[in-house]
């Protein structure tokens, strides 16, 4: 047992107790642990070397996809619609409603959409569960309290009128980038969901809904009185108002509209859908953008054998899981993003097999490096060359600084440790992908996941932006990301301006209890980890305010289990510090390697974590994770990664071990 002095908040002095031996399973033990969790992990690798774990969200998802089949008139699959019903009842909330999250709160939107899914598949609306689902929703408000996506839904179907949407003429397309509203001004995601969604408000296309479903009972006014939207909870009063007014010009003038400028804004934007369509990959490679693009084509009239429409069509069937006995569709997929963390787990497990297998995951990433296509943030950064690569098995016009850092960071790794290798003919792609990460720093100093400089804040106020993500800014998280790329590949404070900045941004968002905001993964708890290994990475030890005071913070929000969790409600605007929830073995994980980046691997709290996770690991060699951890936005999307329970745990037990072993207290590598 041993103490040490570090300072925390607000210049205060506490004694952090170190006592690795109190509950930590001895390292014989522990490696049966990571043996049986490297078996289950490699044993899941595909024949070429990647991974591609499932990436499950809520309801909304799957009920949009049996809406979009219905609106379409496409041939009924009974057994597939049977398979995606019994999803949808069994993520239904005790609450009557469904929730965003598992064992979460009611939501609007995803209860009405995923009550008119089922309706639309065939059950009973006077059954039990439908009954429950109409009661909540009433009891909320009703469907006209839903977000402005599920209104634009209703639309399309006829349920509300077009009225009941923000008017977006798609003349906007057509502004000039000065302009107050632009396209480079939003996300890649709101660019790619808008652009098709903009064509289908100006042609306002019908259902074919050969079923002749609608969901009229959801609505406490008739549906066609639906006149008024409610904000989203970030939107303040002023703007409200201001683009509230806006709108009702829009309305009055948008009919009036000359057909020249509009046949011209629609062909711009059918052009920009086509150029980014992605092969079978889809537009913008995520569900929404995707099947936007599907009824665009179809409401341009295209042919059902059209090359676009079939492509955009069939890129959606890749969503889909479709087991034994449930089925649902994903938002899209995280190839890259699971083969370069199950790489780094596995180079953590380190033996000569471990390795190879994650060399293999390494080969199959690299060609999959975007070299040749100056996608949309080149309208920010024009004079940097691409380098970066994408999440999803391709994605060029959008690729993500997280997953490039990710990527680098396991290839400087893999190259460094295979016995008398140097970076090889690794060494260009991860100098290539360096110069696209340091092109795209923002003026602040961070980085976002997309974009650079994307802080347009005033538009998340548009009615558009209820869901409050319209925007890409830099954040912690990914600012962290790239700090550890560029601190693993040698640089220093002194010889890096960009890494300068970086770790200056990076201390500036330490939130006051000593936490980091973590924008893609949930939450303080994920901010906080990648902080830790960016500052590790620079040499901040403990010794380091900002990293002592985080350590302070990981310690006291660890649960009397051992392990560590935070749920969804840790995004609300009203946030006043950290609320408990039940542990997760990747939220563990997490705050085990932050603490461990810290040089905090002898503290107690990272023996009874590691604890922690060998008492939970599951017969398979796996841990069982039904939670969401992850974000799409906060407040209104979340994320269940499959994959993250089976290498983020794999991957802090063997740091644990290996740090044990070497009798050090630091991480070599930059995660």
């Amino acid at each position: 047992m041993g103490t040490a002095t570090v300072d925390v908040l607000k210049g205060a002095v506490v004694n952090i107790a170190f006592d690795h031996a109190r509950s930590a399973p001895t390292l014989d033990g522990l490696e049966r642990h990571i043996r049986r969790a490297t078996e289950a992990l490699t044993a899941l690798q595909r024949e070429d070397g990647h991974w591609c774990f499932e990436l499950e969200a809520d309801a909304t998802i799957p009920a949009e996809y049996v809406l979009l089949r219905h609106f379409r008139g496409e041939p009924d699959d009974l057994e597939l619609e049977r398979l995606i019903g019994v999803y949808l009842r069994r993520v239904q909330g005790a609450h009557g409603g469904w929730p965003l999250v598992h064992a979460g709160p009611f939501d609007m939107s995803a209860s009405v959409k995923a009550y008119f899914a089922l309706k639309m598949i065939g059950d009973d609306v006077d059954a039990p569960h439908m009954r429950r689902a109409r009661e909540a929703i009433l009891a909320n408000g009703g469907a006209g309290r839903s977000n402005v996506f599920t209104r634009f839904l209703l639309a399309l179907y006829g349920v509300v009128p077009w009225a009941a949407t923000p008017t977006m003429p798609v003349e906007i397309t057509l502004l000039p980038r000065w302009f107050p509203f632009h396209l480079d001004k939003v996300s890649y995601w709101a660019r790619t969901v808008l652009v098709p969604l903009l064509v289908l408000q100006a042609l306002k296309p019908k259902p074919v809904n050969r079923r002749g479903i609608g969901v009229a009972e959801l609505f406490t006014v008739p549906p066609d009185q639906v006149r008024d939207w409610p904000g989203g909870a970030h939107q303040a009063w002023g703007w409200i108002k201001l683009f509230g007014a806006i709108d009702r010009v829009l309305k009055l003038a948008e009919p009036h509209m000359p057909a020249r400028p509009r046949q011209r804004a629609i062909a711009g934007a059918v052009a920009f859908v086509t150029e980014r369509l992605n092969d079978e990959e889809g537009l913008g490679a995520i569900y929404p953008a995707m099947a936007n693009a599907v009824l665009m084509f179809d409401a341009l009239g295209y042919r059902a054998d059209h090359p676009h429409l079939v492509a955009a069509r069939r890129s959606i069937e890749h969503l889909l899981v479709i087991g034994k006995d449930e089925a649902y569709c994903q938002p899209c997929l995280s190839p890259v993003w699971d083969t370069a963390l199950a790489s780094h787990a596995l180079l953590e497990v380190g033996d000569a097999a471990s390795a190879a297998r994650a060399r293999a995951g390494l080969a199959w990433l690299k060609p999959r490096q975007v070299l040749d296509v100056k996608g949309d943030w080149a309208v920010q950064r024009p004079d940097v060359r691409p380098g970066g690569w994408a999440f999803q098995y391709a994605n060029p016009h959008y690729p993500d600084l997280d997953d490039t850092a990710v990527v680098v960071m396991a290839m400087d790794r893999a190259a460094r440790e295979r016995a008398g290798a140097t970076a090889g003919d690794d060494a260009e792609a991860v100098a290539r992908a360096r110069e696209w990460v340091e092109g795209l720093q923002s003026s602040d100093g961070g980085w976002a996941a997309f974009d650079a400089d994307n802080s347009y804040h005033y538009l998340n106020n548009i009615p558009f932006a209820d869901h409050g993500a319209l925007l890409d800014p830099p954040t912690a998280d990914v600012t962290a990301r790239c700090v550890s790329m560029l601190a693993q590949l040698g640089e220093t404070r002194e010889t890096s301006a960009v890494l300068a900045r970086g770790i200056d941004a990076l201390i500036a968002g330490q939130e006051k209890d000593g936490s980091w905001f973590g924008r893609w993964g949930m939450n303080y708890v994920y901010g906080t980890w990648s902080a830790l290994c960016a500052l590790g990475a620079v040499g901040h030890g403990l010794q380091s305010p900002p990293v002592s005071r985080a350590v302070a913070w990981l310690a006291s929000v660890q649960n009397e289990d051992g392990g560590w969790g935070e749920g969804g409600e840790s995004y609300q605007l009203a946030y006043d510090g950290y609320e408990r929830a039940p542990s997760t073995a990747s939220q563990t994980a997490w705050a085990l390697l932050g603490l461990m980046a810290a040089g905090a691997a002898e503290h107690e709290s990272v023996a009874r974590g590691v604890a922690y996770l060998a008492a939970t690991q599951g017969d398979d060699g796996f841990w069982d994770e039904p939670f969401h951890t992850a974000t799409g936005f906060p407040r209104v999307f979340y994320l269940r990664y499959h994959g993250y329970a089976k290498f983020f745990p794999l991957w802090a037990m063997a740091r644990y071990r290996n740090l044990r072993r070497a009798n050090s207290l630091t991480p070599t590598y930059g995660m």
